[in-house]
Parts: structure tokens; C-alpha cells; sequence
């Protein structure tokens, strides 16, 4: 399937290949191996694949041995591998490099010698069993890799004229009208349910949209999930699989913020950070911190002690609130093809947002101020972002993020009165199509990467 990291692969073969191999970093099951592979094949000439996870002894031995001898280095590897490499027209493909540190860390040497192209494959990348005991290579350019976007999503369900079409209507602020809004709004309800695991998309088109088979692909993903837990989060797993299975009781709240409480009565965040941290290093959630001033330099305002935690696939997320219970999992789905669900909906529909927002490369930030004496000084906005170009005045723009059909824009409003001199253009996305009114633009929630 056609995914847009392709396009970033390009241009490190184009600016950077020679100097530096690229490390693809994601989640497991988000495609990195496919993409690594797909790209060697359509790039090069020949292409020698390593799978860590199961390389054998005399593969690794090499990096072990000859490493100062890269002669013996490459003819041993072609002939152990059976594969003829090309001088300048190869690429070496290190999957799932962090069960083997060492090949990484002979990354320096094998881009300086100049024969051949690397790419790097992996997940919990950065945890501490994982860079143990070995130098991190400098010669590194790093790609994150996320679940296919909705862009992605309409890519591979045939749907790929329809973007440009959507595109145009944003940039020009204008309504689609109501049969090709419904019809976006239907693909988007799909998106939410299926999610962009490319396993679970390709069985989604493969079964020509059957959900329950769509979840059980799912559902083994979550388990995958657990399985690592348990063998890479350490002494930390206990607590990494509660904070994982808290998401979508924090989620469904009101506020939606991560609440140690939930876990164990009288917690403390600090006693869970080390397993956010793990679970935000595995890519499995994407992590929304409290910006106390919506001011340039969002990262520089923060208070870690207040954040969401969102999901890192949507489609996953619905799999793990809503039980194993087939008949009720079969209606949730139908509930929410047919948008008939009110509860937890919200849930859903941010946690996308927030999806969407994450894989065009943004940090997450929210803004929540509480003043018990003042109602004017009590809001909470869903989501911050800043203008791509920083001027002096006017650099960040809120975003609430509407799930119904009825619902007010309190919170907006009492932001955009504090801090005019601070806001460039106010976003409510929601589930009706565009329009502009009284200074804000409202926006259909499948417009969300344009923004």
C-alpha cells in the first residue's frame, strides 16, 4: 500500500544516503519492515535484508569480527546471505535493529567506508536495554513512522481522487455540500473504526469491509502489544500494561486527562512516568501536555504534571475499550458507521484528532485554566497549534474538537477574549461540513491534517 513516507525515503537516498544510513522508527506492525523492503526493491539494484530477530550466529559473528575488515566483512556477508551487492547501487536493510545494538553501532563505520546504502528498522528504539553498552551513531537520520493516515486510508480504499478534491474546498474555505460531505463523513466514520494498522486496512478492503474480521486483526495486534510489555518493559511492565489499560477510561472522561488515581488509589504521576515514557518510546500512545501560556515556543510552557494520553491508532483504541464481547463490538460498530453512538464518541473523534495531528509531525498540547472564583479564567481547550511561520503577534491557533451535533463554544470563546493579542485563526472541527461565523472556522474533522 502507497504510503508517504516513501516520498521522505527519496529524499534521504537523494541528500543524504552517502552520508548517513536512515533509521525507521515506529510501532510495531505500523509497516516498517514492508516500507524498508518495498523501497530497496523499486530504488536499487540488489538489496541484502537482515531480520534481526532471527539472523543467525555467523551473521552477527560478522559484526563481532570484522568489523575492522570489511573486505572479509561484505564477501562473507553476500555469501552467508546469497546475495550479490552492488557497489554504490546496494542497500543493506537492518530489520528490526534493536534486538542487535551492535549492528547499530557499526553504522559509523560501515556509512563511512562508502560501498553501500543502510536503512534501520525498529521499535523501543531508545529504552535503555536497547542502546545499552554501545556508541549511538551520529551517522543516523531518523524517520518516524505512523499508522496510515486517513490521507492513506483513501489511498488504499480507492478513494485517492477524493483528496485533492477536499484539499481544494479547505484552501478556499468553501462547503463541500451535503452528498460529498456525507460521503467523506462516511469514509472518516470507517477510518475511526478500522484505524491505520496496515494489517487491519488490508483486511478491511480484502473482506470488502467486514469489521468483525477487521477487529480480530486488531485484537492481535493489542496482544503483540502486551507481549511486549512483558518482555522488554522490565521491572517497569506491571505498571506500563496499567497505564495501558487506563487509556480508555481517562479517555472517555469529560476532561480526558491520564489520572494515576484510576490505577491505584493515593498514585502520584511521578510513580508512572518511566512507563508513559516507555509506552511514548514504543510509539503505542501520543502524549498531550498542558501549555500554561498559548505563546510562541508551546514546548517551552509546559506543565508536565497535567497531560492526556492519547492512542496511537484510533482503530486500536476502539478494539480495546469495547471488550471481546462479539455481539456488543458488532454493534458499536454499527453505532458508529451509522453515527448513532453518543457515549464515548468524544473519545473517539479527539483521539483521531490528535492521530491525524501527530502524524504531520506536531507535538500534542492542550490549555486548561480553573479558577473556582472567576468564570471567566475556567476553560479548556482541546488542542494548540502554532503557525508554521512565526510572526511577532497572532502565532497560535485553538482547536476544539466537537463530536455532536449540538455543543457550544464556551471555552472559545472565553480564550479568544484573554488572549486576542496571542490568536491567529480559532478551529472548532466538527461533524458538519465548512463554514466560517463570528471569527471562527469550523471545519469538517477529516480536514484536521490540513490544518
Amino acid at each position: 500500500m502507497k504510503r508517504k513516507i516513501y516520498d521522505a525515503l527519496l529524499e534521504w537516498k537523494r541528500e543524504e544516503a552517502d552520508h548517513c544510513a536512515v533509521l525507521i522508527d515506529g510501532a510495531r506492525r505500523v509497516g516498517k519492515s514492508w516500507i524498508a523492503e518495498a523501497f530497496a526493491k523499486n530504488e536499487y539494484k540488489t538489496y541484502l535484508l537482515i531480520d534481526f530477530t532471527k539472523a543467525s550466529p555467523k551473521i552477527r559473528s560478522l559484526f563481532n569480527d570484522y568489523l575492522d575488515d570489511l573486505d572479509t566483512f561484505f564477501r562473507l556477508l553476500q555469501a552467508y546471505s546469497n546475495v550479490r551487492l552492488v557497489e554504490h547501487d546496494s542497500v543493506i536493510i537492518f530489520d528490526e535493529v534493536q534486538n542487535f545494538p551492535r549492528a547499530r553501532e557499526a553504522i559509523k563505520h560501515l556509512v563511512a567506508d562508502g560501498r553501500f546504502h543502510y536503512i534501520e528498522t525498529g521499535s523501543l528504539i531508545s529504552i535503555r536495554e536497547n542502546v545499552k553498552d554501545i556508541l549511538i551513531p551520529s551517522e543516523e537520520a531518523h524517520i518516524k513512522m505512523y499508522p496510515m493516515d486517513f490521507e492513506e486510508f483513501l489511498w488504499a480504499t480507492g478513494n485517492e481522487a477524493r483528496w485533492a478534491t477536499i484539499r481544494e474546498f479547505f484552501d478556499k474555505r468553501k462547503p463541500l455540500g451535503p452528498l460529498v460531505h456525507k460521503m467523506m463523513m462516511n469514509l472518516f466514520r470507517q477510518y475511526i473504526i478500522v484505524g491505520g494498522m496496515p494489517q487491519a486496512v488490508m483486511r478491511f478492503i480484502e473482506t470488502k469491509g467486514d469489521f468483525m474480521a477487521v477487529d480480530r486483526v486488531k485484537r492481535g495486534i493489542l496482544t503483540l502489544y502486551r507481549d511486549g510489555i512483558h518482555k522488554h518493559a522490565g521491572a517497569l511492565a506491571y505498571k506500563v500494561e496499567a497505564v495501558f489499560d487506563t487509556l480508555p477510561a481517562a479517555l472517555s472522561r469529560h476532561e480526558k486527562k491520564f489520572k494515576p488515581s484510576d490505577i491505584s488509589k493515593d498514585s502520584k504521576l511521578r510513580e508512572y512516568e518511566d512507563a508513559l515514557f516507555w509506552l511514548k518510546d514504543a510509539m503505542v500512545v501520543n502524549p498531550c501536555y498542558n501549555a500554561t501560556e498559548p505563546n510562541v515556543g508551546l514546548g517551552l510552557n509546559l506543565d508536565r504534571t497535567t497531560l492526556k494520553c492519547y492512542m496511537g491508532d484510533t482503530g486500536l483504541l476502539v478494539s480495546l475499550a469495547f471488550g471481546e464481547n462479539k455481539n456488543a463490538v458488532a454493534d458499536i460498530h454499527r453505532r458508529l458507521l451509522f453515527d448513532k453512538i453518543e457515549l464515548n464518541k468524544g473519545m473517539l473523534v479527539e483521539n483521531v484528532v490528535a492521530q491525524m495531528l501527530t502524524a504531520t509531525g506536531r507535538a500534542l498540547y492542550f490549555f486548561t485554566r480553573y479558577d473556582k472564583n472567576k468564570a471567566d479564567e475556567r476553560m479548556e481547550i482541546d488542542f494548540l497549534i502554532a503557525k508554521s511561520k512565526i510572526g511577532r503577534r497572532k502565532n497560535i491557533s485553538p482547536i476544539e474538537v466537537k463530536s455532536g451535533r449540538t455543543y457550544t463554544t464556551v471555552s472559545l470563546d472565553k480564550f479568544r477574549r484573554k488572549y486576542r493579542t496571542y490568536i491567529d485563526t480559532p478551529y472548532v472541527l466538527h461533524t458538519d461540513d465548512v463554514t466560517t461565523e463570528d471569527g471562527i472556522t469550523y471545519l469538517p474533522l477529516y480536514m484536521t491534517p490540513f490544518l
